[in-house]
């Protein structure tokens, strides 16, 4: 009787596991090994409030993986697991963890999930080396803006070019005229 009640935990973990693989938009893998419960409490606040850290049983967060159909995870299950689940902007995310690595060498980036298929701590770090969504977009608008204000020139062009031949010819007709007037 007494196995039943731990099972029960068991089915429920995995499923929220689950459930937070299946809504999150990326999820890194980190070891933990010697930071301090201080030191977790700080990354989390650092990762801000679209991405939740949690310490998960990995034998708990593989078969959660597997249910929300990811492979290619099951070699990063060693050691101390936590997962961070980004619901917001995962460039921010891996930013965050990349740059409390840096001041806390204990925190290692095993992988982790991007839109669905895994990827390695290498592509992590070079997800982090992206800017933004915002600045990316704004960017992009940029260059969108430039490309259809050299468009609207080169449309105009025709037509000045035109005027200003018109006007000419005007011009030169009046003085033609007005020459033999004179």
């Amino acid at each position: 009787m007494a196995d039943k009640p731990v099972r029960d935990d068991k089915a429920t973990a995995v499923a929220e596991l689950t459930e937070a693989f299946r809504g999150s938009t990326a999820t890194v893998l980190t070891e933990y090994r010697g930071l301090t419960v201080a030191q977790l409490k700080t990354l989390r606040r650092s990762l801000g409030r679209e991405t939740t850290y949690a310490v998960a049983k990995n034998t708990l967060a593989k078969r959660a993986a597997t249910d929300a159909g990811i492979s290619g995870l099951d070699d990063l299950f060693t050691g101390p697991t936590a997962l961070a689940f980004v619901s917001g902007d995962p460039v921010e995310a891996a930013k965050g963890l990349r740059e409390f690595a840096k001041a806390h060498p204990l925190l290692v980036i095993k992988g982790g999930v991007f839109e669905g298929k895994a990827i390695s701590a290498d592509e992590v770090r070079r997800l982090a080396d992206l800017e933004s969504r915002e600045v990316l977009l704004a960017k992009l608008a940029g260059a969108m803006k430039g490309s259809l204000s050299k468009a609207a020139a080169l449309f105009q062009a025709p037509l000045s070019k035109t005027a200003r031949t018109v006007a000419a010819l005007q011009e030169k007709r009046e003085k033609e005229s007005g020459g033999a007037a004179e």
